[in-house]
């Protein structure tokens, strides 16, 4: 009792501090610092960082499916032996590799490998290639010879709808991403919502009753309108008689009812 009392006076308290013109400039500030930064992570730093992740992701896979260099050695299957003095940023240094399937013997100053149009490719930088088989023997200098090792099994990077932001996604063709653009629209808007409510709770209903009772209420109804929204998204990809019309009909509709409902609430209790 003596937190809600001490609670419910500081808020009266910072009212009667605080003119109505106050109150809209503090709204603004809270709106704008809110929504651009939902906006930007959105369209921007999301995007960028999860690109790298999945970039970084599907490197790390690969590799491990090449193989891993242990004790100065790196053998990839049965097709290439590879010896190295030192390792730095994914280069080997004093190269020496052999070659089995030609019969080849390489010394080089480095080497690296990268993944390219679903072939590892090893990249030898400055040295000499030996080649000793049935067919061919001779010994030639290089700049840089790069040898290839075919593999289906390579992942290649798969774009998914987290890899746009909102204006590209209304612009692809696939329909599943389209609708998931629309999504994102009608999640600013909730953004909106959610922040302009909150800001009525705080300033005008909250010497009423608690604070934390009133959020608790906007976050179950919040995760009962999401759930609302995945099954029309659903209903987007999968009901042709579905239009996106109605799908920004109905959740505009329950946005409205949402926010009736919760200035109701406070105003009865």
């Amino acid at each position: 009792m003596n937190y809600k009392f001490n609670n419910s006076n500081e808020i009266i308290i910072l009212k009667q501090y605080s003119s109505f013109k106050d109150n809209i400039f503090l709204l603004i500030i809270l709106f704008s610092g809110i929504f651009i930064f939902y906006f930007l992570n959105n369209e921007i730093f999301s995007v960028n960082l999860y690109h790298k992740y999945k970039v970084k992701e599907l490197e790390i896979r690969n590799n491990l499916k090449l193989g891993v260099p242990s004790i100065k050695e790196f053998h990839i299957e049965n097709d290439v032996s590879i010896f190295f003095d030192k390792q730095k940023n994914n280069k080997f240094y004093d190269v020496e590799a052999i070659i089995f399937k030609n019969g080849q013997f390489i010394i080089s100053e480095e080497a690296s490998i990268e993944i390219e149009n679903k072939n590892y490719n090893i990249i030898f930088i400055k040295g000499e290639r030996v080649i000793l088989n049935e067919i061919e023997k001779s010994k030639t200098s290089f700049d840089k010879f790069i040898y290839s090792i075919k593999n289906k099994e390579i992942e290649m990077l798969m774009l998914d709808k987290e890899h746009f932001n909102t204006f590209e996604l209304l612009n692809l063709e696939n329909k599943e991403f389209y609708y998931q653009g629309h999504n994102r629209i009608y999640q600013y808007f909730l953004t909106l919502v959610i922040v302009l409510i909150s800001f009525r709770i705080f300033f005008i209903y909250s010497n009423k009753r608690s604070v934390f009772k009133n959020y608790s209420l906007i976050f179950i109804i919040v995760l009962l309108i999401q759930v609302v929204n995945s099954y029309l998204i659903y209903l987007l990809n999968n009901n042709e008689n579905f239009s996106i019309n109605y799908y920004y009909f109905i959740n505009f509709l329950i946005l409205s009812i949402f926010s009736y409902f919760i200035s109701r609430f406070n105003e009865i209790n």
